[in-house]
């Protein structure tokens, strides 16, 4: 089956767009409201013949497919086509099957039967998250998954939650949620909540009026209103005071706020994002972060992860910092400066990528940026498997690791059952004993891998 309307398609076509679907009924409206929309759509019933379909920016795949199972299909279609993105379809009542898709880099699923609005909606979603985003390098699928929720986010105009370590970029996310939204034109504020002194945090905020307080000679706006009608960021907010997250409560609840010295409420209309590299949740359990915030705040929650565990990101971010600091001659990172980026731990995350890459450009030698000029403490360094790496393996080499990785995974879950183990992976026991058997005979340390279970 193939769309009907390949004309208005070619001449209209925004996105290429792969559906694989093995129930053709299924598969006819889709198509059809792909296609009225201008999209240009391919279509394929098994994973296999879609896996010849070139290089699709979008592939649309359902749970149900006949020949192999939707985790195997992702992970094939990701290493073959890394700047594709995937959406997963999948019935009501396959949610096990949504978050198997999302674990392994589906952007995002659909739940079947859905309406024509919302499939156009999720397909609008993910083009934006494809168009360049100044300062944003998104190359990993959770970075893209974190970037489709904020997109998802920025429509709305709910209170975020931004969580993460250190310097993975809170800020930056803050600004994208910003950019994206209604408020793109209105003022973007970021206060550093840790980087203020308590006695002063309240009055930077809120404002004064004349005579507050010692020194106050004039009145002075707070950030809150500087921010009206915008967007404003309130990083560290785990160092808050008590006192002070009461009062940021009522401007919570109420959307208004009282400058220092004065009963005047002003009104606001402001979108307010939260950042923390605190785990809120055990603040709260320590009485050092009031329960009721929390949840005001945590209406959207964002979590950024470690750069450690994107590291499909690590290269693409070392080249952006490479473009942004080199000056004169051109450069380039070197093999063996490439596996030492990937194998570091990065525990400063992006802060700490771009000290290394400022730090090399100066030591370099000529145009090239060898391990050495990156000086990365050989400590924290691990020899693991990199994307270079991964290119160089055979395609069943690496879709035997990934395999490893599923059964090992799966064994942590039922914390070493093998016949709950094997009933998820839908073999029998012998089989998976084979398979356990296998992997010792490859190296791995079961025992390392998944403790006193194994």
């Amino acid at each position: 089956m193939t769309g009907n309307n390949k004309e208005k398609g070619s001449i209209m076509a925004k996105t290429n767009i792969l559906l694989v679907e093995p129930v053709e009924g299924n598969a006819r409206p889709i198509i059809r409201d792909l296609e009225r929309d201008g999209y240009a759509v391919a279509y394929c019933q098994t994973g296999r013949e879609a896996l010849l379909q070139g290089l699709p920016e979008i592939t649309l795949v359902s749970a149900s497919l006949p020949d192999m199972c939707i985790r195997d299909f992702i992970c094939s279609q990701q290493r073959q086509n890394k700047q594709g993105v995937t959406i997963a379809i999948v019935d009501q009542d396959q949610a096990m099957f949504a978050a198997e898709a999302m674990k392994v880099g589906a952007t995002d699923y659909l739940l079947h039967p859905f309406e024509s609005q919302q499939l156009l909606s999720l397909i609008r979603r993910v083009e934006a998250l494809r168009k360049p985003v100044a300062n944003i390098v998104a190359e990993s699928w959770r970075s893209k998954q974190v970037l489709q929720l904020a997109h998802r986010a920025a429509s709305t105009k709910a209170s975020v939650l931004i969580t993460g370590e250190s310097g993975t970029g809170k800020e930056v996310l803050a600004r994208y949620v910003h950019e994206q939204s209604s408020r793109a034109e209105q003022p973007f504020l970021a206060v550093n909540c840790a980087a203020i002194p308590e006695t002063m945090l309240e009055a930077v905020l809120f404002g004064h009026v004349k005579g507050a307080f010692t020194g106050a000679t004039h009145s002075q706006s707070g950030k809150f209103e500087e921010a009206n009608h915008g967007t404003i960021l309130l990083d560290e907010i785990g160092e808050m005071s008590p006192a002070l997250q009461a009062k940021f409560l009522r401007v919570l609840q109420e959307r208004e706020v009282e400058r220092v010295g004065s009963h005047k409420a002003i009104k606001l209309d402001i979108r307010i994002i939260a950042a923390t590299n605190k785990d809120l949740r055990e603040e709260v359990k320590k009485g050092r972060f009031r329960e009721d915030l929390y949840y005001r705040l945590d209406v959207l929650p964002l979590h950024w992860p470690p750069l450690r565990d994107r590291k499909e990101d690590i290269l693409p971010i070392s080249q952006f910092f490479i473009t942004k600091y080199q000056e004169g001659t051109e450069c380039q990172l070197s093999q063996d400066a490439m596996v030492a980026l990937c194998q570091y731990h990065w525990p400063g995350n992006i802060r700490e990528l771009e000290n290394v890459i400022q730090r090399a450009l100066v030591m370099r030698h000529g145009g090239m940026v060898t391990a050495n000029d990156l000086m990365l403490p050989v400590d924290l360094i691990t020899p693991i498997s990199t994307p270079i790496e991964e290119e160089s393996m055979g395609h069943v080499e690496v879709k035997k690791r990934a395999e490893y990785q599923y059964i090992l995974e799966k064994l942590r879950q039922f914390d070493g059952n093998r016949t709950k183990t094997a009933n998820a992976l839908g073999v029998t026991t012998r089989a998976l004993r084979y398979k356990l058997a296998a992997m010792r005979e490859q190296g791995i340390d079961l025992q390392s891998a998944l403790g006193s279970a194994a």
